[in-house]
């Protein structure tokens, strides 16, 4: 029998607000808002619990959240501020395991399986880092152990804010069984939805499936399904995560309506793009246009190509292929996005299939 691993998954607690509100004694409290003015185009970056106490939550547009909320307080986001706290709270992870997959600024999957401090059990690293994250940067964190990342994930979330939830390898079926099915990792909103017509609801249910009905209900991805539904998840806690695409978008303040705006914004979007290639030491072999219509309709294109796109030259002539083609030359555009995939370094360029083949 494989020896089981030892997962964390730490997550900050409402990370952007909550620096907001450490640096701004008078937010505290105070339902805040980081992201988009009311009076402007724009959506909430992120909430602060009291916020959310008003179901105001990220990606929510700005106008919304007012009248949601009409006494949230908004501030604009200082994103340097956030990257810089996360850098310590990375190194905090690295003082107990060079096992350390971000996910994002403020959350992580280590293993600690065999950590630097030899502490035999999980949960007292867990206890630690909390600690050692709230005394050096005055905020927050949830953090959820157990045998793998399906499951530490979803335990961070069970108990937050400043929460610490185990399960453990014994607990690992029933939890899962009596999981609802909106609770799992993996498991969207939509789809959500979806398995609750078939009348699946919680985990035991969606373990009562086969795998190969689950393949031709929701394809491959039920094969996923089919494993966290038995609280199986073997992916090892990848240090050296490969970026998958490289990208920008611009949500505008008037909608756009002609297609020489469009293809203006395209310039500085390219521009972007290329910087952040160029940063990175990538290029890239498939080019996403991303269109949102006023009424928050969204619609995204994309073309392969076989030579490698890095630069404005590169990339503007095709993304202004996919605009012409695609967009719904009547209608207003409040957001722009041009993302690249496919991704190989600038050094060695990826052997693309021939098409038929």
């Amino acid at each position: 029998m494989m020896d089981l691993r030892k997962i964390l998954h730490v997550d900050m607690d409402a990370f952007y607000a909550s620096i907001e509100q450490r640096d701004h004694p008078e937010y505290r409290g105070k339902p805040l808002a980081v992201g988009g003015q009311p009076d402007k185009r724009g959506a909430v970056a992120a909430a602060s619990y009291e916020a959310r106490e008003f179901g105001v939550h990220s990606a929510l547009p700005s106008r919304i959240a007012r009248q949601r909320c009409p006494s949230l307080i908004f501030v604009k986001p200082r994103f340097e501020v956030y990257k810089a706290v996360s850098q310590q709270i990375r190194a905090i992870f690295l003082d107990y395991t060079d096992l350390v997959e971000p996910l994002s600024l403020d959350e992580a999957y280590l293993d600690v399986t065999e950590n630097k401090l030899a502490i035999p059990r999980a949960v007292a690293i867990a206890q630690d880092i909390k600690q050692r994250i709230q005394q050096t940067t005055k905020l927050t964190a949830s953090a959820g152990v157990s045998i793998n990342k399906f499951l530490a994930k979803t335990a961070s979330g069970m108990n937050k804010p400043d929460g610490l939830t185990v399960i453990l390898p014994e607990q690992a079926s029933d939890f899962v069984a009596q999981l609802p099915i909106e609770k799992f990792h993996g498991i969207g909103p939509a789809t959500a939805t979806k398995m609750k017509q078939l009348e699946i609801h919680r985990g035991e249910e969606l373990r009562a499936w086969s795998e190969a009905d689950l393949v031709a209900r929701f394809g491959k991805v039920g094969r996923y399904y089919y494993r966290i539904a038995r609280g199986q998840d073997d992916r090892p806690v990848n240090p050296n995560r490969i970026r998958k695409s490289i990208g920008s978008e611009h949500s505008f303040a008037e909608d756009l309506t002609s297609l020489t705006q469009m293809r203006k914004a395209l310039v500085t979007l390219a521009e972007e793009v290329q910087t952040r290639l160029q940063k990175a030491q990538r290029v890239g072999y498939t080019l996403t246009l991303k269109v949102k219509y006023a009424n928050y309709q969204q619609i995204t294109r994309s073309r392969t190509v076989a030579y490698p796109l890095q630069t404005r030259s590169d990339l503007l002539p095709l993304a202004e292929t996919l605009l012409t083609h695609h967009v719904d030359k009547g209608r207003q555009v409040r957001l722009l996005g041009l993302t690249v995939a496919n991704l190989a370094a600038a050094s060695e360029p990826m052997q693309l299939p021939l098409p038929g083949l």
